[in-house]
């Protein structure tokens, strides 16, 4: 009577009940990323008086990268994520010309980014099939597409360049399901640059700008095996 109740009702199926007995796992991950900018003028700057407008505008932008984490304790782990990371963003400008008319100009700023990030994560104790998560750390990147050597020679032609390196702090949270033949898990993160990588050549679209930082927002799904 009682094993035909059980049957009825299910039996909830524990998947991968040994995943967490290993110490190591390695995966990989497929990022949606929208890049932006902290962004601080200064006030004291040449073209200070004629610039009009100075926005930043995000951009989509998609990672992939490899998965290495290390088992320390049932709830905390240590992982590495070697990204390839492609991110956009769009500078606008407005200036007033002497006959007082204005002159508009988008700058866009693309970005293929060597990522490095070294994370603690910390679980909860799984619930069935599932566990919620929390993820904090650092992060190093080297831009594969930087312009800063560039020359900016024509004012129509000029980038807006940024430094080669940047470190960013990277904090987020998320959920791994257990899945039957490996864990997935769905993470949102964001990231948020220490240095000022703007590379000031003395232009009218650099001048005006005393610091930019890299922000991110980073939604990810990852597979472990």
């Amino acid at each position: 009577m009682g094993t035909a109740h059980a049957q009825r009702g299910g039996v909830k199926v524990e998947n991968l009940p040994n995943f967490d007995l290993h110490r190591f796992h390695f995966g990989f991950l497929l990022s949606y990323n929208t890049a932006d900018f902290h962004l601080r003028l200064n006030p004291d700057a040449p073209f200070a008086d004629s610039l009009l407008v100075l926005d930043h505008v995000k951009q989509p932008g998609f990672n992939l990268g490899i998965v290495a984490s290390l088992n320390m304790t049932d709830n905390l782990s240590l992982r590495f994520l070697p990204t390839l990371a492609f991110e956009d963003r769009i500078l606008k400008y407005s200036f007033r010309k002497p006959d007082g008319k204005t002159a508009n100009f988008q700058k866009p700023i693309e970005s293929t980014y060597l990522e490095f990030p070294l994370l603690l994560k910390f679980r909860s104790d799984r619930i069935n099939n599932f566990a919620v998560y929390l993820i904090g750390g650092g992060k190093f990147g080297i831009d594969m597409a930087s312009k800063k050597d560039v020359d900016n020679a024509l004012d129509e032609d000029i980038v807006v360049k940024l430094s080669k390196y940047d470190y960013s702090a990277e904090v987020g949270g998320g959920v791994d399901m257990f899945l039957p033949y490996f864990k997935f898990g769905i993470e949102l993160k964001t990231g948020i640059g220490i240095p000022n990588v703007l590379v000031d050549d003395a232009t009218r679209f650099s001048n005006p700008i005393q610091s930019l930082r890299t922000k991110t927002y980073v939604l990810t799904f990852t597979f472990e095996g």
